[in-house]
C-alpha cells in the first residue's frame, strides 16, 4: 500500500510518500518558523495563506524528487489544529483524490504523534514489521506536543486508551510561556533549552505539579506562575547573571513532572514498551530522562526521530496505514474537527 499524506494542522506545510513493503519514500516540508517568529508565535490567518501558497510549489517539488502516482490511498489531516490551516490541507487531499482517483483516508493528528515512535521500528525490515510490532504490545506512550501532554495505552488491537492528562497549561504551553516571560523570542523551547545547557541545576526551586503517585493528572499551571514571581523578585542584572540556572531548573522541573508521572503509571500498569513522542519530545534532557526509566524498568524505548516530532506528513502517513480509527471517506463528507481528542473512548 501506498500512501500520499498532507499535514497542515498548523504552521508547517508537509507532504509524505509511504510505501508499507518499503518505508517512507520521501518526505517533503515547509516551514513558517522564521514567518511567525516577527509576531511571536502562530497567526492563524498568515498560517493558513502561508500553506495556500506553499502546496503547489511543494508539490512540484515532492514530483520532482520521486514518481508519486499511484497511490492507493491520500491520508489527510484532519483535526486537531487550526481550522483555516485544516482546511486548506483538505482542500489539496480533495483535489488530489479526484485527480487521481485515490480515496481519502482521515487521520488524527495526536494519533498520528501516537503511533509515530514505530516509524524507525517499521524502517529497519518492513516485511517483519508486524511481528516486531506486536512483541512491543500493551505500548505506554507519553505524547507532549504544543497543547497536549498525555499518557496514554495501545493495546494489542491498536486501541488506545487515555491514563493520565494535564488538567490545566500543557508541557510545552508551560514552556512557550515561561519562554514569552524571560523575553524570549519564538519557538521558546530552542532557547529555553540553548540556555539551560549553559547552566547548572538546583538553585531555583519551582514545583512539579500533581506529586501524589496515584493521581495521573499533569499540571503545569503553577510552574508558570512560580517563574514569574521568581522574575518579580529579582532587579535586570540579577536575572542576566542567573538566566541560565533558572532556564535549567525550569526545564528539569517540566521534565521531573512528565518523567514521574510515567513512573507512576508504569508502577499501575503492566507494558511491553514505552515511547516518547510530540514537539517536546525533542527536547534532549527529556529523552535521555525516558531512556533512563526504561533501562530501569528493563523495557525497550521508543522515541519519535527528531524530525518527526514536529509536525510532519510521515506521521500521517504511518497512522494512515497503522491506525485502525484511519478511515477512508467519502470525499463529499470529508471535513475537519478542531478540537478532535486523541481518542473519543
Amino acid at each position: 500500500m501506498r500512501y500520499l499524506a498532507i499535514e497542515s494542522s498548523c504552521d508547517e506545510s508537509a507532504l509524505a510518500l509511504f510505501d508499507s513493503e518499503a518505508g517512507m519514500l520521501g518526505e517533503w516540508v515547509h516551514s513558517q518558523i522564521a514567518l511567525h517568529g516577527e509576531y511571536g508565535g502562530v497567526v492563524p490567518d498568515l498560517a493558513s495563506r502561508e500553506h495556500v501558497h506553499n502546496f503547489g510549489p511543494l508539490l512540484a517539488k515532492a514530483q520532482a524528487d520521486v514518481a508519486l502516482e499511484p497511490v492507493d490511498e491520500i491520508a489527510v489531516t484532519t483535526g486537531p489544529g487550526l481550522a483555516g490551516c485544516l482546511a486548506v490541507g483538505i482542500a489539496v487531499a480533495k483535489s488530489l483524490s479526484t485527480a487521481w482517483g485515490a480515496p481519502l483516508v482521515s487521520v488524527n493528528h495526536l494519533r498520528g504523534h501516537a503511533f509515530s515512535p514505530f516509524i524507525a521500528l517499521h524502517a529497519e525490515a518492513p516485511q517483519d514489521f508486524e511481528a516486531n510490532f506486536q512483541k512491543l504490545l500493551p505500548h505506554l506512550g507519553l505524547l507532549v506536543s504544543g497543547g497536549n501532554t498525555v499518557l496514554f495505552l495501545i493495546d494489542e488491537q491498536r486501541r488506545i486508551r487515555l491514563l493520565a492528562q494535564t488538567v490545566d497549561d500543557a508541557a510545552g504551553e508551560a514552556i512557550d510561556k515561561g519562554a514569552k516571560l524571560l523575553g524570549m523570542p519564538y519557538p521558546g523551547g530552542i532557547q529555553i533549552e540553548k540556555t539551560a545547557a549553559k547552566g547548572k541545576t538546583g538553585r531555583f526551586e519551582f514545583p512539579t505539579g500533581i506529586a501524589k503517585s496515584t493521581d495521573f493528572r499533569f499540571s503545569f499551571s503553577g510552574l508558570k506562575t512560580s517563574l514569574r514571581y521568581q522574575l518579580e523578585a529579582m532587579t535586570d542584572d540579577e536575572l542576566a547573571g542567573a538566566l541560565p540556572d533558572i532556564c535549567a531548573d525550569y526545564q528539569a522541573a517540566i521534565v521531573r513532572q512528565l518523567v514521574n508521572k510515567t513512573r507512576h503509571v508504569l508502577a499501575k500498569t503492566k507494558v511491553a514498551s514505552i515511547g516518547l513522542s510530540g514537539g517536546v519530545a525533542n527536547n534532549t534532557l527529556l529523552r535521555e530522562e525516558m531512556e533512563t526509566l526504561a533501562r530501569r524498568k528493563r523495557l525497550p524505548v521508543l522515541m519519535a526521530q527528531r524530525k518527526h516530532t514536529g509536525d510532519n506528513a510521515a506521521m500521517i502517513a504511518f497512522a494512515g496505514w497503522l491506525d485502525p480509527e484511519s478511515q477512508e471517506q467519502p470525499i463529499g463528507s470529508m471535513t475537519f474537527d478542531p478540537s478532535v481528542p486523541l481518542t473519543l473512548a
